[in-house]
C-alpha cells in the first residue's frame, strides 16, 4: 500500500457528475452529502424533515443552471418515516430552496399530489473548487435571512415542519442557454410550471389554463437571465371563480346555490369580485409596500418589478363564496 499525503490507495475515487448530468436517483456516486435525505432509487431522495443535499459537480470554471423537480404523494406528511398520521385538512407548506447558503426561490405546495419545479443558476465564483454544490430544503420557520414580519404573517396558515416527506425526484445540473425562447404571456398554470409562480403545486404537470389561489397566497420567483419574466416587470392578472357547490354543507346547497352563483355575477357587474392583493412581503425584506394595481370587472392586474433577490409572497383575498385564481402573466 502507498501513500500521498494523507490519501491511501484504499481512498474511493469520487467522479464528479459532468454537466448536463440528469440525477434521477440517490445512490448515483455525485451525491455526496445528505442531511435528513432519504436516498431513493428511482427518485433522488425524501426529505425527512428541513435537511440538505450535497452533489459533486465538475463545473470546471463555469457557471451552472440547477432545475429540480419536487413532489409530494401520499407519503409525504409529517412524521412519514414513525407512521404518524396525518391530518384531516393539511395546511399548505412553505419551503425554502436554498444553494450555497443562499435562498434561490421558495415553493408553496398544497395537497396530497404537488408538484413543483424550480430553476435558479450559480455563477463561478460561488462554485469552490471541489465542485460541492449544496441543495437545501428548509421550512420557512427555519434559517436565517427570511423576514421576522413574513413568518409573523405565515405562521398560523401553513404546516409546520413543511419539508417533512418532501421528494426530490430530479435534478439537472447544465450549463445556462444563451436565452431561453418564452412567450410573453403565459396562463396561470404555465406560470407554476415555469417557476416564476409558485400557488400550491400542480398535480397535472401538462394542465394548462386558470390556477385557482386556493391558499389565500402565492411566491413570486426570481427570475432566470434571458426567461420570460426577465425584461423587468411583469403583470399577473388576478380573477375570481364561485366556490363550487361541493365544498358548501349539503342544507346549504339545495337551498342556495343559484343564489350564490347570482350573487356573485352581480358582484362582477359591481367590480366587488375581483380578488384584493392585501399584502406584498420580499421573503427576505418584509413589507413591500402598495403595488400598481387596475381593477377591470372581477380582474385585478397587479404590475410588480420582476423580483431578482428575494422572493416576493403574496396575500390575496375575495369576497366570501368566492376562490381567488391566476389567470395569466405578461412580460413586459
Amino acid at each position: 500500500m502507498s501513500s500521498a499525503g494523507s490519501a491511501t490507495d484504499l481512498d474511493q475515487l469520487i467522479v464528479p457528475a459532468i454537466p448536463p448530468a440528469h440525477l434521477l436517483s440517490g445512490q448515483v456516486a455525485a451525491l455526496q452529502v445528505t442531511d435528513h435525505l432519504h436516498r431513493g432509487t428511482q427518485i433522488v431522495g425524501r426529505f425527512e424533515t428541513s435537511g440538505l443535499a450535497g452533489f459533486k459537480i465538475a463545473a470546471q470554471g463555469r457557471p451552472l443552471r440547477v432545475r429540480m423537480a419536487l413532489s409530494l404523494d401520499e407519503r409525504s406528511v409529517a412524521g412519514w418515516h414513525t407512521d404518524r398520521s396525518e391530518p384531516a385538512n393539511p395546511l399548505p407548506r412553505l419551503i425554502q430552496i436554498r444553494s450555497q447558503g443562499r435562498l434561490r426561490q421558495c415553493v408553496l405546495l398544497r395537497g396530497r399530489k404537488a408538484h413543483a419545479q424550480v430553476a435558479f443558476d450559480l455563477p463561478a465564483e460561488e462554485i469552490p473548487d471541489d465542485g460541492l454544490i449544496s441543495i437545501e430544503a428548509l421550512d420557512i420557520m427555519k434559517g436565517d435571512g427570511v423576514s421576522e414580519e413574513v413568518r409573523q404573517i405565515v405562521g398560523g396558515r401553513l404546516m409546520s415542519d413543511g419539508v417533512a416527506g418532501l421528494r426530490l425526484d430530479k435534478i439537472v445540473f447544465e450549463e445556462p442557454p444563451p436565452a431561453d425562447f418564452d412567450p410573453d404571456r403565459l396562463d396561470g398554470c404555465r406560470c407554476e410550471l415555469y417557476s416564476l409562480v409558485s400557488a400550491g403545486g400542480l398535480a397535472n404537470v401538462n394542465r394548462q389554463g386558470v390556477r385557482q389561489l386556493r391558499s389565500g397566497m402565492f411566491v413570486i420567483n426570481p427570475v432566470l437571465p434571458g426567461a420570460f419574466g426577465s425584461s423587468g416587470r411583469i403583470t399577473l392578472r388576478l380573477g375570481s371563480r364561485a366556490e363550487p357547490a361541493s365544498v358548501i354543507p349539503a342544507t346549504w346547497r339545495r337551498m342556495n346555490s343559484e343564489l350564490r352563483w347570482l350573487r356573485h355575477a352581480i358582484r362582477k357587474l359591481m367590480r366587488t369580485a375581483a380578488p384584493t392583493v392585501v399584502r406584498i412581503l420580499s421573503v427576505r425584506d418584509g413589507d413591500m409596500g402598495r403595488a400598481k394595481r387596475r381593477v377591470q370587472g372581477n380582474i385585478t392586474e397587479l404590475e410588480l418589478p420582476s423580483p431578482t433577490r428575494s422572493p416576493l409572497l403574496v396575500i390575496v383575498g375575495t369576497p366570501p363564496g368566492a376562490i381567488p385564481t391566476l389567470e395569466s402573466g405578461t412580460s413586459h
